[in-house]
C-alpha cells in the first residue's frame, strides 16, 4: 500500500525563496499528498503568496500561521504536525528548494522505526541573488560559490548502501530540520518539539534524541533527497543558544523521551 506524505515548510518573512521552494514542490516526480506552510510570524507578503499558490497547487496547501513574537521555530512546527493528516512527514525550510526527486528519495528510504536526516548543498550569495531574480528553482552544478557539492550527487543505489552505515564526525544526535522526516506516530510519542526551545538552535537535535531515547533510530541520506539552500546570514544570539544548549544537555544526560512543552496542545 502506498504511503502517504505531508510535507513541512517552515518559513520566516522571505517569500521570493518560499517562491522556489513551491515551485520546486510542484516539479516534484512524486508529489507529497499535501503541504502545509509553518509561517512563524511573516507579514501579509507571505500570505499574498501562499494564496496564490493554493488557488492552482496539485496538492491541497495549508497555511499555519502565529504572530510574529520572536523566533518560535518549534511551536509553529509543532501546531504544522498537529494538522497533518499523513502517515509519513517530510519538513524543509522555505529557504532551500528541492531536487526533483526528493520526496520520492524520502519514501524510497522510509523504514519503520527510523527517522532521517538530510544534507544540504550551501549555495553562495551571488548565485543565491541569481536564483533569487531569474525565479527557477534549477541547480547548476558549476555555479562557483557553491559549497558541499558533493551533496549535489545523486546516486540512489549508493545511497541504500549507506543509509544505516554512513557515520560523520557529529554525535548521532545531531540534526538540522531543514531536510529530515519521521513518521507522524514516532513525533506524538515523544510530543514533537519542545516549545521551551526559543531563539536559534538546538531544537531539532532535541528531538532526535527524544525519539532515539524512545527507540526510534536515526539514518542518514547520502546521495539523495538533495535540497539546495540559500544563503543568507544566521541570526544567532549567544545567549539564547547557550540556554537551548543546556535543554539538550538536559535530554541527552537524563535520557528523556517525552516533552510536557508539546505538541499535544493542539491535538
Amino acid at each position: 500500500m502506498k504511503r502517504t506524505v505531508t510535507l513541512i515548510i517552515a518559513t520566516y518573512n522571505w517569500p521570493d525563496a518560499l517562491r522556489l521552494c513551491l515551485l520546486s514542490v510542484e516539479a516534484q516526480t512524486q508529489l507529497p499528498n499535501e503541504v502545509i506552510i509553518a509561517d512563524d510570524g511573516s507579514g501579509p507578503k507571505t500570505k499574498a503568496l501562499v494564496d496564490l499558490f493554493q488557488s492552482t497547487f496539485p496538492v491541497p496547501i495549508k497555511h499555519v500561521w502565529h504572530e510574529d513574537s520572536g523566533f518560535r521555530l518549534a511551536e509553529i512546527r509543532n501546531k504544522a504536525m498537529a494538522l497533518a493528516n499523513c502517515e509519513y512527514v517530510v519538513q524543509v525550510d522555505g529557504d532551500v528548494f528541492l531536487h526533483p526527486d526528493f520526496i520520492k528519495d524520502h519514501m524510497r528510504a522510509a523504514k519503520p522505526n527510523f527517522l532521517l536526516q538530510g544534507s544540504r548543498v550551501m549555495l553562495g550569495v551571488r548565485y543565491s541573488e541569481k536564483l533569487l531574480m531569474s525565479g527557477i528553482p534549477k541547480f547548476n552544478l558549476f555555479a562557483a560559490d557553491t559549497k558541499r557539492l558533493e551533496n549535489a550527487i545523486r546516486l540512489p543505489f549508493l545511497s541504500d548502501y549507506l543509509l544505516q552505515r554512513y557515520r560523520n564526525r557529529y554525535p548521532i544526535y545531531f540534526a538540522r530540520g531543514a531536510n529530515m522526516s519521521f513518521w507522524k506516530e514516532d513525533l506524538y510519542a515523544v510530543n514533537g518539539y519542545n516549545e521551551s526551545y526559543q531563539g536559534w538552535g538546538h531544537e531539532d537535535s532535541d528531538l532526535t534524541l527524544r525519539l532515539m531515547n524512545y527507540g526510534v533510530r536515526k539514518a542518514v541520506i547520502k546521495f539523495a533527497a538533495i535540497v539546495y539552500h540559500l544563503h543568507h546570514t544566521e541570526t544567532k544570539t549567544p545567549e539564547q543558544e547557550s540556554k537551548n544548549k543546556a535543554i539538550m544537555e538536559h535530554t541527552l544526560k537524563q535520557k528523556i523521551h517525552w516533552t510536557e512543552n508539546g505538541i499535544n496542545k493542539y491535538l
